[in-house]
């Protein structure tokens, strides 16, 4: 099945082949992670880890359920989520007093409990994280990673003495983002979503969008500066040298499994999904080429290689009863970024054959020297992966005059500013307005829809 020709099925039949998830769960859109899915998310989850411990945030576990009285302070959160929410009415037999929710995110959660921890200037700043299940009733069609109601789910949330910091904490956000979306190979844009599309409760919302060969864009990303927003809600003040009472400011930075999905979309192929080395759980599949009679040498060869790679990489050796070919078919099926062959020319000429996942390059590498060999190799690889999806994000991002000329990818346009316009953009062309460039761009030039002169523009896409 050719991607190009049908994406939508080619994507389910990639993440079926590669074993990463099972759909089949009798409730829609929550989903099985399998253990070969699941092991990617886990390098993804680590990668997340590494970033944000370094930068001083803390690792959390909130509670799953959130009571109605918590969720409802905040109304225009509430009304942001009212239709999306799942509720737990019965505990065993008895109906609760107090309704829960089911968390969609974590604000109404984490802030009463930030009232009880933040007390003075010496509090802050507060940087805390959890990785944990949010749920969604989402009611449109679902699909694996990229639309589901149990999300794996990845949240920040800080809380700064003033809203300089907290926009210097977005700064930070977006470099981190910058660094995790580079061991992805997931190129991107920042856009500051409009104001009738941010996150309910929010100053501003941030989105980092990368773009699906389909032509579409998928939201892989977010980061939200509430300023004192729900500080005021929760009474989330503190105390500075003077004695006087301050709301604090505070930010968000989400992500989801919608990583994996991007990943599956942009790198994948009609073999299979293809995987960056930085978060691929066996980065060299070594693969024995048997021969009659010197089956047991060869396998010896190649446990001793195994040996000698395992120290530099995640390294597996396929040793099953299988022929090469269908050992081939699994292991590109799952994307494994390097294929180390070993058979009995290899072992005259003391080298392997190496075959890269991602282009088919086949090259052989002498044995002396081979774990730094292979690490340049799959360093190399990603270099090139990212290079690859960039070149896709620019050649389908295009300047529009007219509304009319707007076509499948990511559309650039002049608009000045009105919210009337802008929705009018999403309106007749049928697309999501993903907002404005964080990163400043020249423009001069007119409105799309008013033709009223501007310096600003909007980006628009169909979206996941």
């Amino acid at each position: 099945m050719r991607k190009e020709e049908e994406f939508s099925d080619w994507y389910n039949e990639a993440v079926e082949k590669a074993e990463l998830s099972d759909k089949r769960y009798p409730i829609k859109g929550m989903n099985v992670w399998r253990p070969y899915g699941w092991s990617i998310m886990r390098l993804i989850d680590q990668a997340m880890r590494e970033e944000f411990d370094a930068t001083g945030h803390g690792e959390v576990s909130f509670p799953v359920l959130i009571p109605e009285t918590e969720f409802a302070k905040e109304a225009e959160h509430v009304k942001g989520f009212e239709g999306d929410v799942f509720w737990v009415t019965r505990g065993g037999f008895n109906a609760l007093d107090v309704k829960l929710v089911l968390r969609p995110t974590s604000e109404t959660a984490m802030y009463p409990m930030f009232k009880l921890w933040i007390r003075s200037h010496a509090d802050l700043p507060l940087k805390v994280y959890q990785i944990v299940p949010v749920f969604r009733y989402e009611t449109k069609m679902t699909r694996t990673f990229m639309r589901v109601r149990e999300i794996h789910f990845f949240e920040s949330h800080t809380a700064h003495a003033s809203f300089e910091d907290a926009e210097q904490q977005i700064r930070e956000d977006l470099q981190i983002n910058e660094r995790l979306m580079r061991l992805l190979a997931l190129p991107y844009r920042i856009h500051r979503r409009p104001d009738w599309d941010k996150f309910p409760g929010a100053h501003y919302s941030l989105a980092c969008d990368t773009l699906l060969p389909s032509g579409r864009v998928l939201q892989v990303g977010t980061f939200h500066q509430y300023r004192d927003n729900f500080a005021k809600v929760y009474d989330v003040q503190y105390e500075d040298e003077k004695g006087e009472h301050h709301f604090v400011h505070q930010t968000t930075d989400g992500m989801s499994e919608r990583i994996l999905g991007a990943i599956v979309a942009i790198h994948g192929d009609e073999k299979g999904i293809v995987l960056p080395p930085a978060v691929a759980p066996v980065q060299a599949v070594i693969v024995p080429i048997l021969e009659k009679g010197r089956q047991e040498e060869i396998l010896q060869e190649a446990q001793k290689l195994f040996l000698e790679l395992r120290e530099r990489m995640r390294v597996k050796l396929d040793d099953r009863d299988l022929r090469p070919g269908e050992k081939f078919f699994a292991w590109e099926a799952r994307g494994v970024p390097v294929r180390v062959e070993l058979g009995p020319r290899d072992l005259a000429k003391h080298a392997v054959t190496v075959v890269r996942r991602d282009n088919g390059q086949k090259r052989e590498l002498p044995r002396d020297g081979l774990p730094d060999r292979l690490r340049s190799v799959l360093e190399l690889m990603q270099i090139d992966m990212w290079e690859r999806a960039d070149k896709l994000l620019r050649e389908n991002t295009s300047s529009v005059d007219r509304l009319e000329d707007a076509k499948d990818g990511i559309n650039r346009l002049g608009w000045c500013g009105d919210e009337a316009c802008g929705k009018a953009i999403g309106d007749r062309t049928g697309m999501n307005v993903l907002g404005t460039p964080f990163y400043p761009e020249e423009f001069d030039g007119k409105c799309v829809v008013c033709g009223k002169p501007t310096k600003q523009v909007v980006y628009a896409a169909k979206a996941y």
